[in-house]
């Protein structure tokens, strides 16, 4: 899917943000076909297999009687691979070199249709990877699993400083991002705050972080 998304915008020049909105719900819908397919008629997936379980919310070591799920290992794994494709590759520097400005990337011999394909189909990697953790983490799944985590991923990025202008961010500044989300909302679960009211939250943090980032924009420009 990450491989369409990004072939369908480095070819035919559509914006990244409606193809991936339409695939998106073309994924969504086709869920909702399979899963009534099934037994249940569409409802919640249950009984999933302690291996699988195991293998990704299974104690992976103790701090004072609390354990330390593995899924925590594979999150670092996966930031520490993230951080040597931007930092040590030649693919990571033409990203950036692709999100700063894609004519002079073009015009110094980056091929913008294979990095452009390339970033969409790591994306996918990461997202069916992360769907197979969020599975055995949550223990039980439906066509709803994973919805409006998008928003917690723009909120964390924009936190931790990625541009929507690309070509500006960095790994340690996204962890810092997650971080700092997932601190606010925990704390605003522990005072009572309503989770209607985290949504308003939320999109406001995503509104002022991405007000920053264009005010930034507009005055190195």
């Amino acid at each position: 899917i990450g491989l369409v998304n990004g072939f369908s915008v480095a070819k035919f020049k559509l914006h990244p943000f409606i193809v991936t909105l339409s695939t998106q719900l073309i994924v969504y819908g086709t869920i909702l076909l399979y899963l009534k397919m099934g037994d249940n008629n569409g409802q919640t997936l249950s009984g999933l297999s302690e291996g699988y379980r195991n293998l990704i919310a299974g104690p992976l070591f103790s701090i004072q009687n609390v354990a330390v799920p593995r899924y925590v290992l594979y999150a670092v794994i996966l930031t520490a691979l993230m951080w040597i494709i931007w930092n040590k590759t030649t693919f990571g520097k033409n990203m950036f070199a692709l999100g700063s400005n894609e004519e002079a990337a073009r015009v110094s011999g980056v091929n913008v249709f294979g990095v452009t394909v390339g970033v969409f189909a790591l994306a996918g990697a990461m997202y069916g990877f992360t769907g197979f953790i969020e599975g055995a983490r949550i223990g039980s799944n439906t066509a709803n699993t994973g919805l409006n985590y998008e928003l917690d991923a723009i909120a964390a990025c924009v936190i931790g400083g990625v541009s929507f202008v690309g070509g500006i961010g960095k790994i340690r500044g996204i962890v810092i991002g997650v971080v700092m989300l997932r601190l606010i909302f925990v704390g605003l679960t522990m005072v009572g705050v309503p989770q209607d009211l985290q949504y308003l939250i939320k999109g406001a943090i995503i509104l002022f972080a991405c007000a920053l980032d264009m005010r930034k924009y507009l005055v190195k420009k």
